[in-house]
């Protein structure tokens, strides 16, 4: 998991959210952005100590920090986003925490084939007609892109609460 570290990105993430409003969807707290690279597994099941050895190889495999540019915005069925760009280091930081986790059995349930990066900022609670979303985000998608620099991955347990995700950092993974 990715979260971005960014006032300028957050800022403009809670105007983006108080203009949405009326749609009613559930909107991610300033604290809970982030970007998902994959799952490797049910924290019910694998070990702290296979997830020391999986931080640690890790640790030796990722990239070197990057920038990233939030591109507002962007809906599907089930959420309002941002796209990021560009693509190739978070495929790239994919690549190296996938194949760490092969070395300790524990490989990431998403292949890098399937990866769509991008940073939710609010989720559909109930179905709502797409013209009245598409209409909503329309002025929004003419806002600047926001530059933001990614310095670390964070392993974490996550957690469904009511509307939302919740987390539990295990593990923060430097970018080199």
């Amino acid at each position: 998991m990715l979260v971005p570290d960014s006032e300028p990105f957050t800022a403009q993430v809670l105007d983006c959210q108080k203009a949405l409003e009326h749609l009613g969807f559930d909107a991610v707290n300033r604290a809970s952005l982030h970007l998902t690279l994959g799952r490797v597994g049910d924290a019910n099941t694998l070990s702290q100590a296979a997830l020391r050895s999986l931080s640690a190889s890790a640790r030796d495999a990722v990239p070197a920090s990057f920038n990233l540019v939030a591109v507002p915005l962007t809906a599907s069925t089930g959420a309002i986003r941002y796209s990021v760009a560009p693509w190739h280091p978070i495929l790239e930081l994919h690549a190296a925490l996938d194949a760490a986790g092969k070395r300790h059995g524990i490989p990431q349930d998403r292949s890098a084939a399937s990866l769509r990066p991008h940073i939710g900022i609010a989720y559909c609670n109930r179905p709502v007609p797409a013209d009245a979303v598409r209409a909503s985000i329309s002025p929004l998608r003419d806002l600047p892109p926001v530059l933001m620099r990614i310095h670390d991955v964070q392993l974490v347990e996550l957690r469904r609460r009511g509307n939302s995700y919740i987390w539990t950092t295990i593990h923060r993974i430097p970018l080199r």
